[in-house]
């Protein structure tokens, strides 16, 4: 049996044998058929839960006389999330706004919950939970490519702006994008998981004081790679709706 966090066994306790059995059907068999669902796919389970709760409870309380705090920090980081959206894409981003900040939200979330005693936080635990972040941006920003021109109007994008450069910039193009996968994987796992494991040598060797230094930089870093990824996917939703001119 796999060490679990507590969150993580109570989920196997409840879930395991349906789990098993979907992943089964899938052909896909587990490791550990008592406990299938590891503590990263529980640690994301928790964040998901938290945050319907959260914005179950600020939707109930919304209120245009006498706002509350919660509501002002929803409405300043929708604020930012547009303007930065606005900047970027221009004046059709509004429809991008709701995605961009589900994303940073969902990925801060997931970077800040290791602080908590007895969590972990998911996208430094392991590299599948940033790579799963990466593929929903990645096929987010294609699809908006395809519906704002069409599969030969975005198939155009990867080819440039000379026909005879085609059969060049094709492949270029393709293993570009690809490479942005690897790039919002990686960055985001290795800052996370070096933040992470920062604060466990501190803690082990020097537990009073020095540990909360390094956690309120912890704090900083898990701010900006969820800043940067949402900034990356705005960037590269803004490059596959352009037009070209």
């Amino acid at each position: 049996m796999p060490e679990q966090l507590w969150f993580t066994a109570i989920l196997n306790r409840l879930f395991a044998a349906p789990v098993t059995a979907v992943l089964r059907m899938l052909h896909i068999e587990p490791h550990h058929p008592q406990a299938p669902i590891t503590n990263s796919s529980a640690m994301e389970i928790l964040v998901l839960l938290f945050l319907i709760a959260m914005f179950l409870l600020i939707r109930s309380r919304l209120s245009v006389d006498r706002p509350g705090g919660m509501q002002h920090i929803t409405e300043i980081i929708h604020g930012f999330v547009a303007d930065q959206a606005h900047e970027i894409i221009g004046h059709h981003s509004e429809k991008y706004v709701a995605f961009l900040s589900a994303l940073g939200i969902f990925i801060l979330a997931c970077n800040l919950i290791g602080l908590i005693p007895g969590l972990e936080s998911p996208t430094g635990a392991t590299a599948s939970v940033p790579l799963g972040c990466a593929l929903v941006a990645f096929g987010y920003y294609n699809l908006q490519g395809l519906r704002q021109h069409g599969l030969w109007g975005y198939f155009k994008h990867f080819t440039g702006p000379m026909p005879a450069l085609a059969i060049l910039m094709l492949p270029i193009e393709i293993v570009s994008h690809l490479a942005r996968l690897l790039s919002l994987t990686v960055r985001l796992w290795a800052n996370i998981f070096a933040g992470d494991l920062i604060t466990l040598v501190f803690f082990s060797m020097i537990p009073i004081g020095v540990p909360v230094i390094f956690n309120g930089l912890h704090i900083v870093v898990a701010f900006l790679q969820a800043y940067v990824f949402m900034l990356l996917s705005t960037i590269y939703i803004a490059g596959a709706v352009a037009e070209e001119h």
